[in-house]
């Protein structure tokens, strides 16, 4: 289902939280790190730079992300596998999640599982979007839910979102754990959709060609979405329907979006949470 470059069309805005994120892990010399949910492991290629001493591995549950990480990404070992069934041979000193618990429902006892898998000194960091209210997800469930769609994609399983962060405080929070739970709401100015400017072009695809089920965009948002929200859509749907859908949903993007001549602002409100376990509970 996952397209990595698709996904790192907007690489940059896509890595900023994760590197917010890390910034609040205190972790000095650990032994062992897993990046869970690592998509294409441009940010698992982050936590190996930051300790180069550390054995580091990536764990995915997507094919095509773990192909892409494995022949684009050198130093940390990745495997295919879902993050809701990992578990570790050895326990981790970090634990990183970026952007993968929207799509696990329920997923408080899973967050409280690895805090458990914790030694001392060690450190669990996720983040995951916060934007269902935004009109770049409403419309997609307003679209998904009108007469011409509705049976169509009946099947289609979107992303569930973060809590807030008062809500990973109260589930992760206890004797022997420090939690710091905050949320951001990005401003990111997308190149394209004006003065005939167009978004950035995935890696590896010339410029012009970029395409998903057969359908061009001039709207960056879309793009963005392409890459993430759009994904159960374009997988339940034929390459027509997909072209279809898109266009519907271009043009509404397009009003609730609009173009400036800089580019395009997509406010993107992230939750973070990161949790240390103590060398001695308190």
């Amino acid at each position: 289902m996952w397209d990595a470059a698709q996904y790192l069309r907007y690489d940059d805005e896509r890595a900023r939280p994760f590197t917010d994120l890390i910034a609040r892990v205190g972790a000095t010399a650990p032994a062992r790190v897993v990046d869970l949910g690592c998509g294409p492991g441009n940010l698992t290629a982050l936590l190996a730079a930051r300790w180069p001493g550390a054995q580091v591995s990536g764990v995915d549950n997507s094919p095509e992300m773990i192909e892409a990480a494995r022949s684009a990404i050198s130093g940390p070992a990745f495997e295919l596998g879902d993050v809701r069934d990992w578990r570790p041979s050895a326990a981790p000193d970090v634990i990183t999640c970026n952007a993968v618990l929207q799509w696990v429902p329920d997923h408080g006892d899973l967050v409280v599982s690895w805090a458990d898998l914790l030694p001392p000194d060690g450190w669990l960091a996720f983040q995951l979007p916060g934007n269902v209210r935004s009109p770049s997800h409403e419309l997609v469930a307003e679209l998904a839910a009108s007469p011409r769609w509705r049976a169509l994609l009946a099947d289609a399983e979107y992303n569930r979102q973060a809590g807030d962060p008062g809500d990973y405080v109260r589930l992760l929070a206890r004797p022997g754990f420090e939690v710091d739970a905050w949320e951001t709401t990005y401003q990111h100015i997308l190149p394209g959709g004006a003065n005939g400017v167009p978004p950035r072009t995935p890696r590896g695809v010339p410029d012009g060609k970029a395409s998903i089920s057969g359908t061009q965009s001039d709207h960056p948002v879309l793009e963005w979405m392409k890459g993430t929200t759009l994904r159960p859509v374009l997988t339940v749907l034929d390459e027509e329907q997909a072209a279809d859908f898109v266009t519907e949903y271009a043009e509404r993007l397009r009003t609730a979006y609009p173009a400036q001549a800089f580019g395009t602002v997509f406010p993107f409100r992230r939750v973070f949470t990161v949790v240390h376990r103590s060398l001695t509970p308190r």
